[in-house]
């Protein structure tokens, strides 16, 4: 079952928050493949026979518009928006956020020029700084019954719709490290981070010296690397909040706090084994989806949302990979070595400062049809790839990261946790953790350096 965790900011929060966009999400390029430049893309098939889903009449003829920031799925919610359309007769323009653009930075611009979309797919730090200003309140809406576990609530109120669960940690690939050990893997027997260490170890005795693919983005450093300091304070998003308050007012010293250096033991073993060690800031990422695919690497740590690289780099939907947690110590009954981390890391904010009744009418249905019609809840996952955080939707993703994390959520083997940090947490932080990843720096210098940043915060 899954276990409820709902995210709570605290008012006093909301002050800084302003300047905060939130890093769970990601921005990647997708790998290609030069050698079949005409493939035609698989695509999961809707069953539109049954629709009993009510539409209103009255709406038919609107147009909204819907800000995407997940360009994995723009193609998709394309597709979701026509049928829809077909459907209801209400147009929506998918707006995709442009390459390396900051989807905070867009909403921003777009308000500033009187012209903001209906909807806005978001991470969550960018609903915390725009919702008390800018968004509809949807804490009426019947759909947050179906994801209770998901809501973020600020000050009581709930201002966006959990698109989706997304989770990360160690991916592997099953046959990869059977292909090297002779022998079946069985991913539940790694409980710990020694026992992690002896699989790698045995591994490079068997051949595979480097098993470990290890990006150099600041924004996988930055954020998906670092941020668990903060959010294995307790596993929850309150307990994130806490230790970053308690670090900014000096009051937690990273120093002495056990979260921080076993996160860097715990990467410390990914830099020895890392495929790309002699040169780590020169690493691609899409070469990182091609090595684990061809079982070059048998490890990669990254999030579900890896997918579509692996697929495109020569990965079945049918193959075995999955994660393991991301492992900080040798005390198989801590959480941390048990779970992996998944939370609802995309938002849609209904824009409730400029669009008009009808506007907001259209776009409310339309995520009403995203979790009660027999189409949209088909197409979330089918066509969209994403892990729904509604408890109606009876479908389940079909690759295999996203599989293995609603697999981890539905058996309590995940912790809901998401860290609110400013928007150059990443860049900064992820600058400091690339010197540390290259040999430029030791321990105490990216100690420093996270001490110095939060000490500026306000």
């Amino acid at each position: 079952m899954k276990k409820k965790v709902v995210t709570r900011i605290l008012a006093m929060s909301l002050a800084t928050s302003m300047l905060m966009i939130s890093l769970t999400g990601c921005r990647f390029g997708f790998a290609s493949d030069p050698d079949d430049p005409n493939e035609v893309e698989k695509t999961e098939p809707i069953d539109t026979s049954l629709d009993t889903f009510t539409y209103d009449a009255s709406l038919s003829g609107t147009s909204i518009t819907l800000l995407n920031s997940k360009a994995e799925i723009q193609t998709a919610l394309e597709e979701m928006s026509k049928q829809y359309e077909e459907k209801s007769g209400v147009h929506i323009e998918v707006m995709p956020v442009t390459d390396g653009d900051s989807p905070y930075t867009k909403v921003v611009s777009l308000y500033n020029s009187g012209n903001p979309p209906t909807l806005s797919i978001l991470d969550t730090t960018d609903v915390i700084a725009l919702a008390e200003e800018k968004a509809a309140d949807l804490s009426n809406e019947m759909w947050t019954e179906e994801a209770q576990d998901y809501l973020t609530e600020i000050d009581g109120k709930v201002y966006s719709f959990p698109l989706c669960i997304e989770g990360r940690g160690i991916i592997y690939n099953k046959k990869a490290v059977e292909d090297v050990l002779g022998e079946p893997f069985d991913p539940e027997s790694i409980r710990t981070l020694g026992d992690f260490k002896k699989l790698l170890e045995r591994m490079a005795d068997a051949g595979m010296e480097k098993p470990v693919s290890l990006a150099k983005e600041d924004w996988s450093l930055g954020a998906h690397h670092l941020q668990y300091v903060y959010e294995t304070y307790d596993g929850t998003s309150e307990g994130a909040a806490e230790a970053i308050d308690l670090i900014k007012k000096g009051k937690l010293d990273l120093a002495s706090y056990d979260r921080m250096s076993e996160f860097l033991d715990m990467f410390d073993v990914l830099k020895k084994y890392n495929v790309a060690k002699a040169d780590p800031l020169g690493a691609d990422y899409d070469e990182m989806a091609i090595d684990l695919a061809d079982g070059k690497t048998a490890f990669w740590f990254n999030g579900n949302w890896a997918w579509p690289n692996l697929e495109e780099a020569g990965a079945e939907k049918e193959d075995a990979y999955g994660f393991l947690p991301y492992y900080f110590n040798d005390n198989p009954d801590d959480y941390v070595n048990q779970k992996i981390q998944a939370s609802p890391s995309k938002q849609v904010m209904l824009d409730g400062q400029m669009s008009s009744e009808k506007e907001q009418a259209a776009a409310k249905q339309f995520l009403n049809w995203i979790v009660y019609s027999e189409i949209g809840q088909q197409m979330l996952v089918k066509t969209c790839n994403l892990i729904p955080p509604f408890q109606n939707n009876p479908y389940e993703p079909a690759d295999p990261l996203s599989q293995d994390v609603y697999r981890h959520v539905h058996e309590g083997k995940a912790f809901n946790a998401a860290a609110i940090v400013p928007n150059d947490h990443w860049s900064v932080l992820g600058a400091a953790m690339q010197k540390y990843l290259a040999g430029r720096s030791d321990k105490k210098e990216l100690i420093q350096s996270m001490e110095a940043y939060w000490a500026e915060q306000k």
